[in-house]
């Protein structure tokens, strides 16, 4: 019954659904016997902070993700990256630290923010991001990715950046120095670019969720990755919700045959619950909708607990 659920799923896609484990940083985690046995699960999603990549100016630090590929290699299985250049913790900054540290970089990354409804006077520090509208700031990123592209292109599935919505409010009372909406859309597009250029064989995706600015920000930014053939996808499976309805959903679902696509399962999804039955939404639930209406080709599976020991496992490991 599991099996024929993911079978279902499958033929309604173009092609077949690659299902990955999002490990984030909790490395360790690759090494999980059930994970390995599963065979549905064709590899795993590891995160890196730019910070951690590179170390000093222009010290790149790619051995972790050596070591993973290399291992993930030796059980047959594939390592899907993220880099990323943005944090939800206020403590945390994911940058080097001489983009914090020299002048030309305007610290190198700005805060972003907690905002309930439209009060952007009565605000908490939600995390940080990089600057990525700052040319000086994004020019380090591009080597970066230029970088990476040299050492793991062919070699990984693919690599992807994070999602592209920013809290920055909409007034303008909160955007940080040089921010405007078209130098973060324009950057977005540009990152895309360069990403393209270090991966062109390897899978390049950009999570493209929500844009400064709206709906027409956004659609700019995926008719821009289905002209360079990047890939498109971003955070949050969650099929009940509008907001997402009326944003990104569509325009990943139209990105299917076009480009790759991916969806992130993330922690708090699995709590979700179908406004017309009340109850909790099932795995099954989140593979017909992420397969059937998104019609996506990956699948970036949380490992939030219990569901994720309890009920995702289960029905991959169902599938022959």
């Amino acid at each position: 019954c599991l099996a024929a659920i993911l079978t279902c799923a499958a033929g309604a896609n173009e092609a077949a659904v690659h299902h990955y484990v999002f490990f984030g940083q909790d490395r360790e985690g690759i090494t999980n016997a059930t994970f390995l046995a599963t065979k549905a699960i064709e590899g795993a999603q590891l995160k890196y902070t730019w910070r951690e990549l590179e170390r000093g100016k222009d010290g790149y630090e790619f051995g972790d993700i050596e070591r993973d590929l290399a291992f993930l290699q030796s059980k047959r299985k594939k390592l899907f990256i993220q880099i990323q250049d943005a944090s939800f913790s206020p403590q945390f900054v994911p940058i080097p630290r001489y983009l914090v540290n020299e002048p030309e970089y305007n610290g190198g990354a700005d805060k972003q923010y907690n905002i309930t409804g439209d009060d952007e006077d009565h605000v908490t520090t939600q995390g940080w991001v990089a600057r990525r509208w700052d040319p000086a700031v994004r020019d380090r990123f591009h080597k970066l990715l230029l970088a990476l592209g040299r050492q793991f292109d062919g070699k990984i599935e693919g690599i992807n950046l994070p999602e592209t919505a920013v809290d920055f409010g909409e007034t303008g009372k909160l955007f940080p120095k040089g921010f405007t909406l078209e130098a973060y859309r324009d950057a977005v597009l540009t990152n895309m670019t360069v990403l393209k250029s270090a991966f062109p064989r390897s899978v390049a995706m950009q999570y493209a969720n929500f844009m400064p600015g709206g709906q027409a920000y956004l659609q700019s930014v995926f008719k821009r990755a289905w002209e360079l053939k990047v890939g498109v996808g971003g955070p949050d499976l969650l099929p009940f919700r509008p907001f997402q309805m009326q944003n990104s959903y569509p325009l990943i679902r139209e990105s299917a045959g076009v480009v790759p696509s991916g969806i992130a399962v993330q922690d708090g999804n699995y709590a979700d619950r179908n406004p017309k039955t009340g109850q909790q939404v099932t795995i099954p639930e989140l593979i017909e909708f992420a397969t059937g209406f998104l019609r996506v080709r990956y699948v970036f599976w949380c490992t939030e607990e219990p569901s994720y020991s309890k009920q995702v496992l289960p029905l991959l490991l169902a599938q022959p």
